[in-house]
């Protein structure tokens, strides 16, 4: 079977997606589309100072990072999570996967929190 005839025999529908999809779950859909953007335009920021040697625009990034917030936050709030449940369970992952308080290659490549 060639790529393009396995990609055909495995791509769902749009049409079975649509009628799938809760209006809850556009909502969703619709916020990390968002998250996606603007992680897009926050990269692009970063990338010139990093490729082209500019000065990062930290109006810019603030600019991006808040609309990263926004979406995030939609996103907590359609969910029903609140922004210290998320914070409180990246700092416990870390916490475990970094337990010498402090980072190195061997705690990272070994991943005690999976």
């Amino acid at each position: 079977m060639t790529h393009e005839q396995m990609v055909k025999n495995l791509v769902k529908p749009g049409s079975e997606i649509l009628a799938q999809v809760s209006p809850d779950m556009m909502g969703l859909i619709h916020m990390i589309l968002g998250v996606a953007g603007e992680t897009g335009e926050l990269l692009d920021a970063i990338k010139k100072a990093a490729i082209y040697q500019k000065p990062i625009d930290m109006e810019n990034v603030i600019e991006e990072l808040g609309d990263i917030e926004f979406y995030l936050e939609g996103m907590r709030q359609q969910l029903g999570i609140t922004r210290d449940q998320t914070l409180d369970a990246n700092i416990a992952k870390l916490s475990k996967r970094y337990h010498s308080g402090s980072y190195s290659d061997t705690q990272a490549q070994e991943r005690a929190d999976k």
